[in-house]
């Protein structure tokens, strides 16, 4: 997901559109999407159709790796497609890299930019993923990466796998809504501020938050499994992303630097308690995450030079976390893990 702080802002020269150090000033994200909806009743032009839309996603980026994660716990690689950009882009846009001659098999298009202009041929803003293409015309849907999810499992019900988990229970959707909320204010958008602070006293109050915000979750997560009890759910996600890249990226790049996840006995467990179950750890790929981070964000590494480490082997290693009871998947089952991605 990449981002701009004002209209005018998407068309300054920044290695990534949008995302960049400004001096003096705050980390400020700007979360004006495309907001059209593909539902059932198609509302807004756009319904609910096997095999007519194409989900286009990074794995470098926390915000798609969402939708990668819920689209595979959900099932919807028989009627979603999935085009995954690869994690070193231009400014203008993220790129097709990993596919032959550099070219979306599907939509034919180099850039993702170029879906974004067919839907509006002088979109100002950052080019974002998670996005959904309508296959019939190449035409940017929606990147409203919060909404996207949500109706993955509220409109694409139809189409689940046998067994799909229930990822919005509904005697949880007001706390859900609290923790994620919190969640992304501080932890997912709070790393973004910390690395993207343009002055000392920004940073240091986007670093307080962030811990403030961690150190919660490692007490709400001491007594339970899941962030709401006993199985997984959405707001399990959302976290997932961030936590699974803050030792390779956050704690050095972006200075959230108190600790590492690793030294966090609980959270850390969580995560891996998390990593090792179907549908999440086989959607992380280290290598394009850290391409991603170390190379595009020139502002705050200018050597572009990608770290080694850490190692990968420490997410398999035992987290315990199964003494605290819990069925991952309720009363579903689990996605096959060794299922392709695309």
């Amino acid at each position: 997901m990449t981002t701009t702080d004002d209209a005018s802002n998407a068309k300054k020269p920044h290695d990534t559109p949008g995302v960049y150090v400004d001096k003096g000033k705050d980390f400020n994200r700007d979360m004006r999407y495309i907001t059209t909806r593909i539902t059932v009743e198609g509302e807004d032009g756009y319904e609910v159709e096997p095999n007519r839309y194409r989900l286009i996603a990074a794995q470098a980026c926390p915000w798609a790796n969402r939708a990668i994660i819920v689209r595979r716990l959900l099932g919807l690689e028989d009627v979603i497609s999935m085009g995954l950009a690869g994690p070193v882009h231009d400014p203008r846009s993220w790129t097709f890299d990993l596919d032959p001659n550099g070219v979306d098999p599907v939509l034919g298009i180099e850039r993702l930019q170029e879906a974004f202009f067919k839907r509006q041929a002088d979109y100002p803003r950052g080019i974002t993923v998670p996005a959904m293409v309508d296959e019939r015309d190449g035409a940017v849907v929606t990147n409203d990466f919060d909404q996207i999810t949500r109706d993955f499992a509220s409109q694409w019900k139809e189409f689940h796998r046998e067994g799909a988990p229930n990822l919005w229970p509904e005697e949880h959707a007001e706390d859900m809504e609290a923790v994620m909320k919190r969640i992304f204010t501080e932890v997912n958008n709070g790393v973004y501020r910390c690395g993207f602070a343009g002055s000392q006293e920004s940073y240091d109050a986007a670093y307080d938050r962030l811990w403030t915000a961690l150190d919660w979750l490692e007490e709400r997560l001491a007594g339970r499994r899941y962030l709401m009890g006993d199985t997984i759910t959405e707001a399990d996600v959302r976290l997932f992303t961030t936590l699974v890249r803050f030792d390779a990226v956050y704690h050095g790049h972006f200075k959230a630097n108190r600790q590492k996840l690793s030294e966090m006995p609980v959270l850390w467990a969580y995560a891996r308690d998390l990593y090792q179950t179907p549908g999440f750890g086989e959607t992380v790929d280290f290598e394009q995450i850290k391409a991603h981070y170390y190379v595009v964000h020139k502002d705050i590494n200018p050597t572009q030079i990608i770290p080694k480490g850490p190692s990968e082997d420490v997410w398999l290693t035992p987290h315990g976390r199964e003494s605290l009871g819990g069925r991952p998947f309720g009363d579903g089952t689990a996605p096959d893990p060794k299922r392709p991605l695309k």
